[in-house]
């Protein structure tokens, strides 16, 4: 079965198609057929004014009618749509999904804080590790940060928060944002065996940098030197230097100083990076739903 997921965060617009293969154990395959960014950057619209504009809006029913064209090109037989923190911040939003549906079909779900956590645990990552940590999951997108903490012999706690990247680059995270994510970790994570598993396009771009082999974590003091490292050169020095992109260069420092400060607050010391994200997690969702569906015979004659 070939599903897709369109996930439309503060920063960057994301198409994920994947083919999902099931086995007679019960087993299932997700693999990666085609991920496209686009970075329209919503949360620049919003977070300094409140609304997103029409030019944005424009690109928005753009970039949909792209995807569209490309998932009719794939075959894809089912999709998820979710906008997060700027869609759901955005005073016109209502106007602007509605524009969506009517020029592409394309149907938009903007999701709360919490279900985004909810839909990144979808990706069930913590199963497949060592049952005598307690692992937190870090999200860091451009409007907001999802805590997840999982571990054995406890409930799943999650949390967002409106500490984001670009909500960093715009002002608009005061302390109070800063003592309300400190207060949580604090309250929620006991000291002793606590890993952390980041996702979010900034840290894979750090792993990436880092050259490690996927099963290897990176380290809390290797973060912090990146941070020094690259706090310290202009947006253009640091397109020159590593690479970046212009929208990966001015929210990378705002992610590493929310990564550090969480991991600092929660004591632990490595991050592992597995390159998944809200996107993943929807797709797996979709599949959940269209399984069930098939399994009740709902929609059939």
């Amino acid at each position: 079965m070939r599903l897709a997921a369109i996930d439309i965060g503060s920063n960057a617009v994301r198409l994920l198609i994947n083919d999902v293969t099931t086995y007679k154990d019960g087993s299932l395959d997700y693999t990666k057929v085609n991920l496209v960014r686009v970075p329209l950057r919503l949360g620049f619209d919003v977070f300094e004014t409140g609304f997103i504009s029409e030019t944005k809006t424009n690109e928005l029913i753009e970039t949909m009618k792209a995807f569209k064209h490309l998932m009719n090109v794939y075959g894809v037989q089912g999709l998820k749509v979710c906008a997060t923190s700027a869609m759901r911040d955005a005073i016109n939003s209502i106007e602007i999904i509605h524009k969506v549906e009517d020029q592409t079909g394309i149907k938009i779900e903007v999701i709360t804080g919490s279900q985004e956590a909810m839909i990144l645990y979808e990706t069930h990552l913590a199963e497949t590790l060592d049952k005598k940590f307690t692992y937190l999951y870090i999200d860091v997108g451009g409007g907001s940060t999802e805590l997840t903490l999982y571990g054995k012999s406890m409930d799943v706690i999650k949390k967002s928060f409106n500490i984001g990247t670009i909500r960093l680059l715009k002002g608009q995270v005061d302390e109070d944002n800063w003592d309300e994510m400190k207060n949580f970790i604090k309250a929620s994570i006991k000291p002793g065996l606590n890993v952390a598993i980041g996702t979010g396009g900034n840290i894979s771009k750090i792993f990436s940098m880092s050259k490690r082999k996927q099963d290897k974590p990176i380290p809390l003091d290797l973060l912090r030197e990146y941070f020094k490292e690259i706090s310290a050169l202009t947006i253009q020095e640091r397109i020159h230097k590593y690479g970046f992109r212009l929208d990966r260069a001015d929210v990378i420092v705002p992610a590493l100083q929310i990564y550090i400060s969480v991991m600092r607050w929660a004591g632990i010391t490595d991050i592992y990076v597995p390159q998944i994200g809200l996107a993943d997690g929807l797709i797996r969702l979709l599949y959940k739903e269209k399984s069930f569906t098939s399994m009740m015979g709902i929609g059939k004659k």
